[in-house]
């Protein structure tokens, strides 16, 4: 009878220090992500092989460059900050340049494929958030050309800035980024991050007691392009 009463014990001790950790556990172990957003890199660069005019559509990329799109967010959890990240490589897009100005450009997301590190969030995010079924995509397009003649052939990368639109959950906002881009080969590769309140585009940022969301964040890119 004492080892009963022993065992149901334990059994109460570790449902109480469950509901206690669970949270913090969560920010310790599973939401937090301190790593920066993808921005380009020029490992391994190459000088331009030809003139950037022309027609661009989005590839998979390279081991040092991968297409990625998602967001970044911070929360509070259980008392603590902890930062979250959320990509997938489903993008598509295209880009037209004439006169080394970008005279068009479309980056196209499935927002069901963003994902972090935790089933359970991306569940939340999904049927709950984004409503992905009702609003699959999400997307950024300029709105006016882009200069590209300070873009160097060399290998190097510079930054310019695209004024355009941002579509996420149906609702489209004019939206302004600074855009690494560089040159490599016969590659464009371009990366960037776009602050955003997220009820701008009527987005409800998760409140659930022990977590609550931050009302902004950033959309982040990083496109891999070839000619068409």
């Amino acid at each position: 009878m004492m080892k009963k009463w022993w065992i149901i014990g334990v059994a109460v001790v570790v449902v109480f220090v469950g509901v206690l950790a669970g949270p913090w556990a969560w920010g310790t172990f599973i939401a937090k992500d301190d790593a920066p957003a993808a921005t380009v890199s020029t490992e391994g660069a190459q000088a331009a092989s030809g003139p950037v005019d022309g027609q661009w559509t989005v590839t998979p990329g390279s081991e040092a460059n991968v297409t990625a799109a998602g967001y970044r967010v911070s929360e509070v959890l259980n008392g603590a900050r902890v930062h979250v990240v959320g990509s997938t490589d489903q993008v598509t897009g295209s880009v037209d340049i004439s006169g080394q100005k970008m005279t068009s450009a479309e980056v196209v997301v499935q927002v069901a494929g963003i994902a972090t590190d935790n089933g359970l969030r991306d569940g939340q995010f999904r049927n709950n958030v984004m409503d992905v079924t009702a609003f699959p995509t999400a997307s950024f397009t300029i709105d006016s050309p882009v200069d590209l003649t300070a873009l160097p052939a060399d290998g190097t990368a510079t930054t310019v800035t695209a004024n355009g639109s941002l579509t996420l959950k149906g609702q489209t906002r004019p939206a302004s980024v600074d855009v690494t881009v560089l040159h490599s080969g016969d590659s464009l590769i371009a990366s960037g991050s776009i602050p955003v309140t997220w009820t701008d585009y009527g987005i409800t940022p998760p409140s659930l007691g022990f977590v609550t969301v931050d009302d902004s964040g950033t959309v982040d890119f990083l496109v891999n392009l070839a000619r068409a």
